[in-house]
């Protein structure tokens, strides 16, 4: 149990109550402290209020536009199915104030103070609070604001959107112009799409999810071409006009034709969400993204300041997060301390269709090692058997050539996120391929081919 000091207010002050900042808070709590958090938002943070989860519920209506598809195959008459977009926008935006509700009674129930308000520091030990110039000290204050969109500079960026007001548009447009090639830029892309939507993607170069295998983004991109989805590549964004009839006119670098939008929507990556925040009120100096730099226990150069989460630049994954503010609160409450793991990091980009991916591309591997081994295995999903859409199944194994031990696994495909949440353990545990050539196969399902390669 933590023994209070009465020199301060607080024993830690959280600045950001998102994951990673209310599992601290509530597991400090638990372990005696005295607690308090500041949110200048909504209490969940960037994944429950206007990231993951709001957008993993956009993907699950998109995907009732394949369902449909299928139906007829299967023996069903659908008659007159339309599609409503506020219906939608309106049920995701009550779940997002459930979520909501859970977090902030959670810190309730962990009697942790809320101060709903941003918070600056004004030095190692004290914070202020933007709104009501209230100062308030804590022997110890923990970072965890997350990170925000990038906007890049051009004409008429005031006429442009982000993944955060996405959630809030008033309509579905007819024509959407996403600029970026990262996960959040193509799931949304697969979104709209999918809801009906003409879809653009503006990228900078002819790469899309540079951090995936190449087999993965390769097939990405010919399935969402297939799907109707156009891209201009080796292109950024010139300007945007706003025309008199309302719509827009996105106007690009390459010097080809503008293209018509309703909506522009950019998704050029994120960065730490720590302009003006004050660290270098306690000596910090962030790094060229903003980030907040931390050593192993997230301790910044301020001994009493630490951080946690996307603020910090290490992996940008909500249970990331989460850990890392347990296992800090766990190491400054409780004297437990516990490693937290960037190894085989499972990810997932929730397009259409998904993909899913542990451990090193193939590229990465053999830059690593002296020998590989690489299984592949390419399917028509049984699901797609009636389905006048070709899409192939693809599945992924990279194997160490010398102690047979998987090093990764790719997927894409219907629900390879479900599927390799399972398969990562594995990974993680060091198995070999022998041990998955040893593992009976669930047939009849898609997860049966990760067993089957040979």
């Amino acid at each position: 149990m933590t023994v209070n000091d009465a020199q301060f207010e607080y024993d830690l002050f959280v600045i950001g109550a998102g994951s990673g900042g209310v599992r601290a808070a509530r597991i400090a709590a638990g372990h005696g402290a005295k607690v308090a958090v500041a949110e200048e938002f909504r209490i969940g943070g960037t994944c429950v209020i206007r990231g993951c989860v709001p957008k993993k519920l956009l993907v699950y209506a998109a995907q009732f536009s394949d369902d449909l598809a299928h139906a007829g195959d299967y023996g069903w008459t659908i008659a007159g199915a339309t599609f409503d977009w506020p219906t939608l926008r309106d049920a995701v935006a009550r779940d997002v104030d459930r979520i909501n509700l859970a977090y902030t009674s959670t810190l309730n129930t962990n009697q942790v103070a809320q101060y709903l308000d941003r918070a600056e520091v004004t030095g190692p030990n004290s914070v202020r609070m933007k709104s009501t110039g209230q100062t308030v000290t804590a022997k110890t204050i923990l970072v965890a604001t997350g990170a925000w969109p990038i906007m890049p500079e051009f004409d008429g960026t005031e006429h442009c959107i982000t993944s955060n007001e996405v959630f809030g548009l008033p309509t579905l447009p007819r024509r959407v112009v996403v600029a970026g090639a990262g996960y959040i830029a193509l799931e949304f892309a697969g979104i709209f799409n999918a809801l009906g939507s003409a879809v653009t993607v503006v990228n900078r170069s002819d790469a899309i999810l540079r951090s995936y295998d190449i087999d993965l983004r390769d097939r990405l991109l010919t399935l969402t071409r297939a799907r109707g989805i156009a891209y201009r590549f080796h292109a950024t964004l010139d300007r945007v006009e706003k025309c008199a009839d309302g719509s827009l006119l996105v106007h690009l670098g390459d010097g080809g034709e503008p293209v018509p939008a309703d909506v522009v929507l950019v998704a050029a990556g994120r960065r730490a969400n720590t302009a003006g925040l004050g660290l270098e009120q306690a000596g910090i100096a962030l790094g060229h993204r903003g980030e907040v730099p931390v050593d192993g226990d997230g301790r910044t150069a301020c001994p009493s300041i630490y951080a946690v989460g996307d603020v910090t630049d290490r992996v940008q994954l909500t249970p990331v997060a989460i850990r890392e503010g347990h296992a800090f609160a766990d190491a400054q409450y409780a004297g437990k301390k516990t490693a937290v793991s960037y190894d085989a990091i499972p990810s997932a980009v929730f397009s259409q269709p998904p993909l899913a991916a542990v451990g090193l591309t193939e590229a990465e591997a053999r830059r690593q090692f002296a020998a590989i081994k690489v299984f592949t295995s390419d399917f028509r999903p049984m699901k797609n058997i009636f389905s006048q859409r070709v899409e192939r199944g693809f599945y992924k194994l990279v194997v160490d050539g010398e102690t047979d031990r998987v090093l990764g696994i790719h997927m894409i495909g219907p629900d390879a996120p479900e599927i390799l949440q399972a398969a990562a353990i594995a990974v993680k545990a060091g198995l070999t391929k022998a041990d998955f050539d040893a593992t009976v196969a669930l047939h009849p399902s898609m997860a049966e081919e990760l067993v089957l390669m040979r």
